[in-house]
């Protein structure tokens, strides 16, 4: 059960440098997100996926030692410290415990279950001062990087209208084409490694190792340039495609990729697939 916070409400949200919030959780990240982190780290994102990164660049490694509870530290954790890469944390570490969702296009604050998350590792902080919602956010800078966040989600809707148009407008569905829709309902309950086969290494580097000049401080320029890459590579391939095999093959692909950065965004990529299926069921 998600209980939906007011950013007037007031919790114990002061953190710790016990760090329970960095054992044992699941940080995804946004293409920008890992680029930030490798900014701080001063290393290339290549070489931060590589070594600190599952899903192909998707998910934080959670490989450091264990606490208490038996639960792995984040690969960026220090003991008795803190996160190394602070200053570039992505927006998941920025909210905890606090989560982000849009309903009708309206941003709503929550954390899940009927008792605050963060007094299960840390019953201590009942004890430190309290701050509202917004005080929080500001307090962690949480605003770019839910600029990001918002940014790629909007990317993520484009890309999967190059795969409903190559479906719509091609003739592919006219010609009596089921098969693209299948597949994009399979496609919706797939791991994010069965998606990135289905995607391939090519286009995995364009849609998460980016070959664009990095600002930390403006991910919309970032983003914006981001999606005209993904958009001119995939006009440069749909100009090479010579039959109706050929654009259903791409028609899959694309939208694999759609899926896959839903999944970075920590969309429900399930319910994504269905209802794109769904507009292709209606023409």
């Amino acid at each position: 059960m998600n209980t939906v916070l007011h950013l007037s409400q007031k919790l114990p949200l002061t953190c710790t440098r016990k760090g329970t919030c960095c054992h044992g959780n699941q940080v995804l990240l946004n293409p920008w997100e890992l680029n930030r982190l490798a900014f701080e780290k001063q290393i290339s994102a290549r070489e931060f996926r590589d070594s600190y990164c599952d899903w192909k660049g998707i998910l934080l490694k959670f490989d450091g030692e264990k606490d208490q509870r038996g639960k792995s530290a984040c690969s960026q954790y220090i003991a008795n410290f803190g996160c190394s890469l602070h200053e570039g944390r992505p927006l998941a570490c920025r909210l905890f415990p606090i989560g982000r969702q849009i309903q009708n296009e309206a941003v709503q604050y929550i954390f899940q279950g009927e008792s605050f998350p963060c007094l299960n590792g840390c019953p201590e902080v009942n004890e430190l001062p309290q701050l509202t919602v917004e005080a929080y956010l500001i307090g962690h800078q949480t605003s770019l990087f839910e600029q990001a966040q918002d940014e790629y989600l909007e990317v993520m809707q484009n890309i999967a209208d190059i795969s409903l148009m190559l479906l719509l407008d091609s003739g592919l569905l006219a010609f009596g084409d089921t098969q693209t829709r299948i597949e994009w309902r399979k496609m919706g309950a797939e791991t994010p490694n069965q998606l990135a086969q289905r995607i391939g290494e090519k286009w995995l580097d364009l849609l998460i190792l980016p070959d664009i000049r990095f600002s930390a401080k403006n991910p919309k320029k970032f983003i914006h340039a981001h999606q005209e890459l993904l958009q001119e590579k995939a006009q440069n391939q749909i100009d090479t495609l010579k039959s109706f095999p050929e654009i259903r093959e791409f028609a899959i692909q694309i939208m694999a990729i759609a899926l896959f950065l839903g999944k970075s965004i920590g969309a429900d990529v399930k319910a994504l697939a269905e209802m794109w299926s769904e507009v292709g069921d209606s023409k």
